[in-house]
C-alpha cells in the first residue's frame, strides 16, 4: 500500500504518490478495499465457496475475514433459507439483485439488505445492515407527478431541473445539481436544487480533469455510486488478491467498492461528508452525472438509491428526444432572427442601410458576443468587438486566407497568431462574403470560453506540506485545463453555419438584382436622354424656322403700319391713329420676341466655338457698347480686380455679359446705382454643388438695385417668364436670362443669383479655366 491507503496493482504506480499527472492511470475499479457501512464476501462462482471476505466481518458479524475463506454459505444460514438464496444465485447476471435476509447463526442480529451480482468469475455477496432509518414512505403520487413534469419537459434544462428536485425530495441531500460535460469534457452546473442556506453552484464549471478517464469509463457501466461517509477509513479485502487470479478481483459492479483517494480529498476540500452519483447517458457516451452532495454523513437506503437510478435511467431514456426538442426550438428561434431581417432585407432597397442601420437584428440571429460590417471600406461594429486596427488586421487576413465564400473557427488564434491579442471577443469567427471585393465581410465573433465562465474553486490555493509536496488538490487541475483550451470559443453550431450561407446567398440575390435594376435603369436613361436630345435638336430647329419664317409676314405688318400713319393719319380721327400706333408698337414687340426665340433656338443648335478669351477685353468691348446708357442711367460701373483668361466662345461671353449688365441697370431705383464686375474667390457652392476652383474661374456681376425674391431664383431663367408689367423697369421680352443661362451650361458652366428684395442681386457664372 501507498501512504493514501490504495494497494496500487498498476506496476507502474508501485511506490508514486497519486499525482493530477498519473490520476488517470489509477486502478480504481480493483481497489482491493471497501466502504465500512456494509461488509463484502466473494464466491468461487463455480464452488460458490468464499474466497475473499471484507476485513470487517469481525466487527460486523464476530466472525475473522480468514476464517470465513474456504466456507460456503451454510455457515451464515440455515438450510431452508439457503436454498432461496443458491436459487438466486443460478440467475445471477452483472445487474444488482436486492433481497433481505437474516443471518441465522446471530438470531439477535438485524436483517441486512444483501445485494447480488455476478462478476469477474465471481458471485458478491455485499451486506448493509437494516437499520433505522431517517427515509419517510416514499410518496408515490409525487413520485408520479414528478416524472409526468420531466415526460412534459419542453427544455433539457427544464428536464434537469425536474430530475434534481425530485432526486433530492426521494434523498433529502442537502444538494442536487445536474452536471453536463461539454466537447472538451469540462462540465457545467445547468440545474440545481439546494438546501436555501447553502450557497447555489449553479453555472459553475469544472475541468474535464476532475473526473480522471477510467472514472468516466465506471461511470458508463455502474449508473450509480454512493458515499454514506467521506471521512470513512477503508476496509481491505482478505485476501487482496483473488487465488484464482492473483490480483485484486475487479469491483466494477460493487455497491461497497472504495472510491479514489483523490475523490475523497476532493469531496473534503468542498467540505462535502456524503455524496451520491448518478450516470445520465446518452447513445452509450456518458452526457453529464446527477450528483448529490450532504453535509454530514448520510445513509441512503439501497431501496431508494434504486428509485434515483431509475430516474437516471429514465432520465438517459428521454434525453435525446428533450435535446432534439432544444434543437428545434433554437432552430426556430434562428428561424424567426433570420426572417426578420429578410424582412428588412425587403423593405429597403440598399440591403447595406439594412445591415449598418440594424446592426442589433443582425447580432441577435445567433448567440454570439459581437457582429463587423464592413462593406466598400465602411466599417461598422455592434456589441463586443476589437479595435479598429484588428478589424482592419483580421480582414486583411481573410483577403488572404478565406477560401470560398464562408468561413467559420472556434478558435481564430489556430489560424492566425495576431488572433491571441483579440481572443477575449473574436476567438470565434465566421463570415461570410458580402461581395468578391477585398474587405467586404459580414462577421459574426464569439469571445473566448475562459473570458464567458465561471470556474468553480478557481482561487483556491494548494497547501503545502511539511516535506515541500502538494497535497493533490483538484483545484490544481484548472491551470492545466484553461492553458489546453485558451484561445477558443464555443463551437459553431451546423444549423447556424447553415443559416449564414442562407443570409450570404440571400444577399448575393438582393445585390444580382440591385445590379440588374441599375443596368435597366441605366438603359432607359440612355434611351431617354438619346430621345430627349432629339427631341431638343427638332425643337430648336422647329424654333429656328419658326423664328425665321415668321419674320417676313411680320416686317410686312410693321411696314404697313407706319405707311398708313405717314399717309392717312390726317385722314383718321384720333381713336384710328392711336390704334395703328398700338399696332406699329405691338409688330415691334412681337418681332424682338421672335428674335429672342430665334437666338435662343441658334445656342442650342450650334456648338461654341471655344478659346482662350481675356474677360478684360470682352467686358471693355460690352462696356464701350453700353455706355450711352450707363451714362444715361447714371450707373457707377467698377471692375474689383483684374479679370482671368478663360476657355470660352467670345461671342457668347459678350452676349452674357450684356444681358446682365443691361438686367443690372434696368432694375434699379436706387439714387446712386452701382454695378460690380470681379472674380469669386475661395470656395464657391453652385447650384449643382461645389464648384472646382482647380476647373473653373467664377465670374459675378452685383448691382443695387430692387433684388428679386428668393422663391423667383429659378423661374426668373425660363424663357419669357416676366416678374414685372411691360411698362414697368423699360419693359423687356424676358428671354435674355434664359438665353444667358443656356450659353453658360452650353460652355460647360453654370449661372445662378443670389439676391433679396431691396438688397441687391450678384448673378454667378462659371467658365472653364
Amino acid at each position: 500500500m501507498d501512504r493514501t491507503g490504495v494497494t496500487l496493482t498498476d506496476e507502474s504506480l508501485v511506490g508514486q504518490e497519486i499525482t493530477l499527472t498519473n490520476c488517470d492511470r489509477e486502478p480504481i475499479h480493483i481497489p482491493g478495499l471497501i466502504q465500512p457501512y456494509g461488509f463484502l464476501l466473494c464466491l468461487d462462482e463455480h464452488t460458490r465457496r468464499v474466497v475473499q471476505a471484507s476485513a470487517n466481518t469481525q466487527e460486523l458479524l464476530g466472525i475473522p475475514a480468514a476464517e470465513l475463506i474456504g466456507q460456503g454459505l451454510n455457515c451464515l444460514f440455515e438450510a431452508d433459507r439457503l436454498i432461496g438464496i443458491n436459487a438466486q444465485l443460478d440467475q445471477l447476471r452483472e445487474g444488482h439483485r436486492l433481497i433481505g435476509v437474516r443471518l441465522d447463526y446471530l438470531p439477535e442480529q438485524p436483517f441486512y439488505k444483501l445485494i447480488l451480482h455476478r462478476f469477474d468469475a465471481l458471485l458478491w455477496l455485499e451486506f448493509e445492515p437494516v437499520e433505522t432509518s431517517p427515509d419517510g414512505p416514499l410518496d408515490m403520487p409525487s413520485l408520479n407527478d414528478a416524472l409526468g413534469q420531466m415526460l412534459a419537459a419542453t427544455s433539457v434544462v427544464e428536464f434537469c431541473e425536474h430530475a434534481v428536485q425530485q432526486v433530492r425530495a426521494i434523498t433529502g441531500f442537502d444538494r442536487v445539481m445536474a452536471y453536463r460535460f461539454a466537447e472538451d469534457e469540462s462540465g457545467e452546473v445547468v440545474a440545481e436544487a439546494r438546501r436555501s442556506s447553502l450557497d447555489s453552484f449553479l453555472g459553475l464549471h469544472y475541468p474535464a480533469t476532475d473526473i480522471p478517464k477510467q472514472a468516466r469509463a465506471m461511470y458508463l457501466k455502474n449508473w450509480l455510486r454512493f458515499i454514506p461517509d467521506v471521512g470513512y477509513t477503508p476496509v481491505p479485502l482478505v485476501p487482496v488478491r483473488n487465488p484464482a487470479s492473483q490480483r485484486p478481483p475487479d469491483m466494477t459492479y460493487s455497491v461497497l467498492r472504495s472510491v479514489s483517494p483523490i475523490h475523497v480529498e476532493y469531496l473534503q476540500n468542498m467540505g462535502v461528508e456524503a455524496t451520491m452519483t448518478i450516470s445520465l447517458i446518452r447513445d452509450g457516451k456518458l452526457w453529464g452525472l446527477l450528483v448529490c452532495h450532504h453535509y454530514s454523513p448520510r445513509l441512503v437506503s439501497y431501496e431508494l438509491r434504486d428509485l434515483c437510478q431509475f430516474i437516471g435511467k429514465t432520465f438517459s431514456a428521454l434525453l435525446k428526444s428533450k435535446e432534439q426538442a432544444d434543437a428545434y426550438a433554437y432552430q426556430l428561434r434562428l428561424q424567426e432572427k433570420q426572417a426578420r431581417l429578410f424582412g428588412l432585407l425587403a423593405e429597403f432597397p440598399d440591403f447595406r442601410k439594412t445591415l449598418y442601420d440594424h446592426l442589433p437584428a443582425v447580432k441577435d440571429i445567433f448567440d454570439c458576443g459581437g457582429v463587423i460590417v464592413s462593406f466598400e471600406g465602411d466599417v461598422a461594429t455592434y456589441g463586443g468587438a476589437p479595435a479598429r486596427p484588428q478589424i482592419q488586421d483580421l480582414l486583411t487576413w481573410l483577403n488572404t486566407t478565406m477560401q470560398g465564400e464562408l468561413f467559420h473557427t472556434n478558435s481564430y488564434a489556430r489560424h492566425n497568431p495576431a488572433g491571441v491579442a483579440i481572443r477575449a471577443t473574436a476567438s470565434g469567427i465566421l463570415a461570410i462574403r458580402l461581395s468578391h471585393t477585398p474587405g467586404d465581410y459580414l462577421i459574426w465573433l464569439r469571445p473566448e470560453v475562459l473570458q464567458t465562465v465561471t470556474w468553480a474553486g478557481q482561487q483556491q490555493k494548494a497547501e503545502v506540506l511539511k516535506d515541500g509536496q502538494l497535497y493533490l488538490s483538484p483545484r490544481n487541475s484548472f491551470a492545466a485545463w484553461s492553458e489546453s483550451v485558451e484561445n477558443t470559443a464555443s463551437e459553431w453550431k451546423p444549423l447556424e453555419v447553415d443559416a449564414a450561407q442562407e443570409i450570404r446567398l440571400r444577399i448575393a440575390d438582393i445585390r444580382l438584382r440591385l445590379f440588374n435594376e441599375i443596368q435597366e435603369r441605366a438603359h432607359t436613361l440612355t434611351r431617354l436622354n438619346a430621345e430627349l436630345e432629339r427631341s431638343n435638336d427638332e425643337l430648336d430647329s422647329f424654333a429656328y424656322v419658326a423664328s425665321h419664317d415668321l419674320k417676313e409676314p411680320l416686317r410686312g405688318i410693321h411696314n404697313y403700319s407706319i405707311f398708313l400713319l405717314e399717309d392717312y393719319a390726317d385722314k383718321l380721327d384720333a381713336d384710328g391713329v392711336h390704334k395703328l400706333e398700338t399696332l406699329v408698337r405691338l409688330s415691334q414687340r412681337m418681332e424682338a420676341l421672335i428674335e429672342s426665340l430665334l437666338q435662343l433656338s441658334r445656342v442650342g443648335r450650334l456648338e461654341p466655338e471655344l478659346q482662350p478669351v481675356d474677360v478684360n477685353l470682352v467686358l471693355r468691348e460690352v462696356t464701350e457698347i453700353l455706355r450711352p446708357r450707363l451714362e444715361q442711367t447714371g450707373v457707377q460701373l467698377t471692375v474689383a480686380s483684374p479679370l482671368p483668361t478663360v476657355h470660352a466662345d467670345p461671342v457668347r461671353l459678350r452676349e452674357v455679359f450684356n444681358n446682365l449688365l443691361t438686367n443690372a441697370m434696368r432694375y434699379n431705383d436706387s439714387d446712386v446705382k452701382t454695378v460690380e464686375v470681379g472674380v469669386a474667390s475661395g470656395k464657391v457652392v453652385g447650384p449643382r454643388g461645389p464648384i472646382n476652383s482647380a476647373e473653373y474661374h467664377v465670374l459675378y456681376v452685383r448691382d443695387n438695385g430692387i433684388g428679386i425674391d428668393p422663391r423667383h431664383h429659378e423661374s426668373i431663367f425660363k424663357i419669357f417668364k416676366r416678374l414685372h408689367s411691360q411698362e414697368k423697369y423699360g419693359g423687356g421680352t424676358g428671354a435674355g436670362l434664359a438665353i444667358a443661362k443656356k450659353m453658360i451650361e452650353k460652355n460647360g458652366g453654370q449661372l445662378w443669383v443670389e439676391s433679396q428684395p431691396k438688397a441687391g442681386s450678384t448673378f454667378f457664372f462659371s467658365v472653364p479655366k
